[in-house]
């Protein structure tokens, strides 16, 4: 077996160099953040105890320091620090959970007083957009973390009232924005979109006192023009993730959600003539609202309210049915899509049995499904035939 380049004796001296070397010019302590990165990298699947965990605080503290440097701007030093610091946090062991949690205020904080800049020239706004887009990555590595089980994801509880509202005070500037700016904003809105899909999964249904506010701003979002195409996937996937978390009570967001998933889905289904990148974004939009009607479909499951999806199930249907002629599909959507169809046929059941035989997709996309190289379009597609069989017999 061979002897590990890095060991317990030497990780020591190998982290003071790389802490002294973040105090340096920008473009080496650039580069001593790349190489923190990789050995936080390698520590990843170390079990309950890494070696880096005694520095873990240290290298945090470090990581901040770094992000605050008048010159952080140059050589990519301040997105390297955080980039670093997400990885760290990430790869880090139960031993370091209770220093996570300690991290939380100190970002939230950061990203707070982000939003209270006003009156900035368009230079300074990019530098302040591209900070904020930073700061949601950052939180959301934290969130990914706490919320991973029920024991740390307890403690965590004590910030998400003040979180959300951060977020929607992000959601909320954005959509504020003229166009120009609306385009440099795309990273923190994105990120902050994933981040509320990351607290609705942590949360569950605690989540249900702030839908009203997160589902007002993203459909406002939805509905602006300034607003960059990119955000539009991440959004319409939170909608399937808010439906998961608080179940039967989307109930009052149904009349608002589906129509734009409906006017979405129209638009992505004709891509004939169109080039490599439209096809790539046509690919990353179906996807998101396939994966608002999966988590809309599982959200409503054993629910007595199912009945309220059964008008939107021939579009989706005819949706499904689109796709699969069109030829285009990656195979992310493949599976995706062939998950709705096993998640409409599970929970309407025989509600929408006629609906699903004479679709398309039942048949020939399913097969295509089920004989597929990829296992887990083919899994997805098993689960699905199951589903489409019990809903037709019954």
């Amino acid at each position: 077996m061979d002897t590990p380049i890095i060991t317990p004796s030497n990780c020591q001296q190998i982290i003071t160099v790389l802490l002294q070397s973040m105090k340096d010019a920008p473009n080496v302590a650039e580069k001593a953040c790349g190489a923190l990165y990789f050995l936080a990298q390698g520590f990843e699947d170390v079990g309950p105890s890494s070696p880096l965990t005694p520095f873990f605080q240290e290298i945090v503290q470090s990581l901040l320091t770094v992000t605050h440097r008048e010159d952080a701007n140059e050589s990519r030093l301040r997105t390297a620090a955080y980039e670093t610091l997400n990885e760290v946090v990430r790869c880090s062991t139960d031993e370091t959970i209770p220093m996570v949690l300690q991290l939380v205020p100190v970002i939230m904080m950061e990203l707070h007083q982000t939003l209270e800049e006003q009156k900035l020239s368009s230079d300074e706004r990019e530098k302040q957009n591209e900070l904020q887009g930073l700061l949601c990555g950052c939180l959301q590595v934290i969130i990914q973390k706490l919320g991973a089980s029920d024991a740390t994801r307890y403690p965590f509880m004590q910030y998400t009232d003040q979180i959300m509202n951060l977020f929607l005070r992000v959601f909320a500037s954005r959509s504020a924005t003229v166009h120009e700016e609306a385009m440099l904003a795309i990273g923190a809105l994105a990120y902050a979109t994933g981040v509320v899909g990351d607290i609705c999964r942590a949360l569950e249904e605690k989540v249900l006192p702030w839908c009203d506010g997160i589902m007002t701003q993203l459909l406002k979002d939805l509905s602006s023009n300034q607003l960059h195409r990119s955000v539009k996937p991440p959004i319409f996937s939170c909608f399937g993730d808010i439906s998961l978390a608080i179940g039967e009570n989307f109930e009052k967001y149904l009349m608002y959600a589906m129509p734009m998933l409906q006017s979405a889905a129209e638009l992505s289904s004709h891509t004939s003539g169109a080039d490599d990148e439209m096809i790539e974004y046509t690919n990353l939009l179906r996807n998101g609202i396939l994966e608002a009607y999966s988590g809309i479909f599982q959200g409503f499951k054993n629910s007595p309210k199912t009945q309220l999806l059964i008008p939107y199930a021939p579009h989706i249907l005819q949706f499904l049915d689109l796709m699969y002629m069109e030829k285009d599909m990656d195979e992310v959507v493949m599976k995706t899509a062939i998950g709705v169809l096993g998640d409409l046929a599970d929970t309407l059941g025989s509600n929408a049995g006629s609906l699903i035989q004479q679709s398309l997709s039942s048949k020939d996309f399913l097969n295509e499904c089920l004989s597929s190289d990829d296992h887990m379009i083919k899994e997805s597609a098993e689960w699905a035939k199951l589903a489409i069989s019990r809903a037709i017999s019954v």
